[in-house]
Parts: structure tokens; sequence; C-alpha cells
């Protein structure tokens, strides 16, 4: 008599669950490595919308607009409602905090804030929003 060649139906469902076990394992850590790497896109524009403010204040001794005919255009487009809304996959929102009227402005805070999945859900060390002031400071340090 021939011994029958193949799989047997216990030993395919072992299988089976253990890909499943071993997926489910996988998966959040894909999607922290996901969202890491979707924070590229805040961190890049913040930091050249930061360059380009750095370079209104060599040229007018201010980060917002001077009086026309000048213009920066680094700030009008961060200052404008609702916000600059990221390059790539538009992921964040980039805000700049108000500043008095009639004050020249001399420092500034951004805030890059998630308002596309999923970077909303980054939320595990407050990575949905992030700032970065004037000074080069970056918050919360852990997400840069």
């Amino acid at each position: 008599m021939q011994k029958a060649k193949g799989f047997t139906l216990i030993e395919i469902m072992i299988v089976v669950a253990i890909v499943g076990i071993l997926a489910a394992l996988a998966w959040p850590s894909y999607q922290n490595s996901v969202m890491r790497a979707n924070r590229a896109e805040a961190k890049t524009e913040l930091m050249d919308l930061a360059q380009r403010l750095q370079k209104c204040y060599t040229t007018y001794g201010r980060y917002d607009s001077p009086p026309a005919p000048d213009k920066c255009a680094a700030f009008d487009s961060v200052n404008t409602a609702p916000g600059y809304t990221t390059r790539g996959n538009g992921y964040y929102l980039i805000t700049i905090a108000p500043n008095p009227p009639g004050v020249i402005r001399s420092s500034y805070i951004m805030t890059a804030t998630a308002i596309k999945a999923p970077q909303t859900n980054d939320t595990a060390e407050n990575c949905n929003i992030m700032t970065l002031s004037h000074t080069g400071k970056k918050d919360p340090e852990a997400c840069w």
C-alpha cells in the first residue's frame, strides 16, 4: 500500500495560524515605521520655511512681511488662513503663532499639525503636532 503524499488539514491550519500571529505582531511595527517616515514631510517643510524666514530676517530685520513693496513670501505662505499644507502627500498643516498687530516680528514658532491619516494617529509621543522656533528648538524632541 502506498502512503499518500501531501499536507493534512491540521498542518495547513497550523501554518495559517502561525502566519496570522506573525502578521499581527508585525503590523504595529510596520505602521510605526510608516508614521516615522512620513514625519520627514513635516520636518523638511519646517526646516525649509525656517531657512526662508531667516533669509527674510537677514534682509528686512524681521520675520514677517515688511510694508509694501517688499514681501516675505515664506511668512505670507504660512500666515494665510488656514495655513500651509505640506507638499508631497499633504499630511501636515503648518501654521505660525500670531503676532500682535503693529509689532515687528522678531521671533516665531511654527507648528506642523497632522491633518491626514495615518499621521493623525501618530500620538505615541505626541508626534502629530511638531513645532520649530526661531531659536531652532524642536518639540517634541523625540519626533525629530
